[in-house]
C-alpha cells in the first residue's frame, strides 16, 4: 500500500502538510546557465522548496522519427535532435548547480528520460526523482528508479486507466509505495475545459496514495483548486519571460507570478477550515443581537 507520509529531503508529506512547491526549470534554461541561475534564484526568493530540471541522453531519449526534422533555432536552423544535445545541461553544468542549490539552500531535483539519465543523475544527493508522464510506462526506467530508494513523483499525463493500473501495480511492487501520484494535462499550454482536475480526488480514491499536481496552465488558479481538492505537491513550469523562445515558456508562471503562488495557496487554505461545526467570535456577536442569546 502507497505510504500516507513520504520525505522529500526534510520535508514531510502528508494529508495535514502544506503543499511542497516545485519550480520547474525544464529546459526553459535554454542551454544557458546564468538563465538556470536566475530562475533558481526567483524559486528561492519565493520560498517554493525546490528546483526541478529535465535529464536526457539525445541519441537514445529523441524519437527516430523526431532526429531528422529540421527546426529554426535562436543558434540557427538544425535538427532536432542537433538542437536537444545544443541545450542540453552535462556534468560541469550539474555540478554547478548541485553548489550553487546548496549555497540558497533549495533543494533540486530532475525527470530522468532514459537510463543513462538516471544512472547520472543518481550521483547526486538528490530527495527524489520525478518520472514524467511520457515515461511512467517505461517499466526498465520504473524499476531502475525504484531500486535508487528515492521517492517517487510519478506524472500521470498521456494514460488510461489501465495504464495507470499497470503503473501503480509496478511501483507497489518495487517501491514500498514510496511515491506520490501527479495529475496532469500534457498539453502545452494546457486548456482549462481540460485540466480535469477532479482527477486528484479519482487517484486518491482509487489508489489510496499522496497525490499532488502538475500544472501547464497559463495562470494560477487551477494550481489553488488543486490545493483546494487535496493536492499536496505542486509543479508548475517557471520562466523568466514568457515571450522567450522554447517550447515551455508559454505554459510556464513569471517570476511574478510564482511570487503570488504561495499566497494564494496559504488564502484558499485558511478558507477551506477544518469542517468542524463551530459559532465564530464574529457570528457570535451577530447572534446576540438578532437572538438575544
Amino acid at each position: 500500500m502507497a505510504l500516507q507520509e513520504i520525505k522529500l529531503g526534510d520535508y514531510l508529506i502528508n494529508e495535514e502538510s502544506f503543499p511542497y512547491i516545485i519550480a520547474e526549470i525544464g529546459i526553459n534554461h535554454n542551454g544557458d546557465l546564468q538563465i538556470a541561475k536566475k530562475l533558481i534564484d526567483a524559486a528561492n526568493a519565493c520560498l517554493w522548496n525546490c528546483v526541478k530540471f529535465q535529464k536526457r541522453e539525445p541519441d537514445i531519449a529523441v524519437p527516430e522519427a523526431q532526429k531528422s526534422v529540421m527546426r529554426d533555432t535562436p543558434w540557427g536552423r538544425m535538427t532536432y535532435l542537433e538542437y536537444k544535445k545544443k541545450i542540453e545541461f552535462g556534468k560541469a553544468e550539474y555540478d554547478y548547480i548541485d553548489a550553487y542549490c546548496k549555497e540558497k539552500p533549495i533543494a533540486w531535483t530532475a525527470s530522468p528520460w532514459d537510463i543513462p539519465s538516471l544512472e547520472f543523475l543518481l550521483e547526486y544527493d538528490l530527495p527524489f526523482l520525478k518520472i514524467a508522464s511520457s515515461s511512467n510506462a517505461n517499466e526498465e526506467l520504473l524499476k531502475k528508479a525504484c531500486e535508487s530508494r528515492k521517492p517517487l513523483l510519478v506524472s500521470t499525463g498521456m494514460s488510461t486507466w489501465a495504464e495507470l493500473d499497470r503503473t501503480v501495480s509496478f511501483l507497489e511492487k518495487y517501491s514500498e509505495g514510496n511515491y506520490i501520484l501527479m495529475h496532469t494535462n500534457s498539453a502545452y499550454p494546457a486548456p482549462a475545459s481540460e485540466l480535469n482536475l477532479r482527477m486528484i480526488t479519482a487517484l486518491k480514491e482509487r489508489y489510496h496514495c499522496l497525490v499532488g499536481y502538475s500544472g501547464h496552465e497559463i495562470n494560477l488558479e487551477p494550481s489553488v483548486v488543486a490545493v483546494s481538492l487535496g493536492a499536496k505537491v505542486i509543479e508548475r513550469h517557471v520562466t523568466l519571460d514568457r515571450n522567450m523562445w522554447g517550447t515551455d515558456h508559454a505554459a510556464s508562471l513569471s517570476v511574478a507570478a510564482m511570487a503570488m503562488l504561495q499566497g494564494r495557496m496559504k488564502e484558499v487554505l485558511v478558507m477551506l477550515g477544518n469542517g468542524e461545526k463551530v459559532i465564530t467570535e464574529k457570528e457570535k456577536e451577530v447572534r446576540k443581537k438578532l437572538r438575544g442569546e
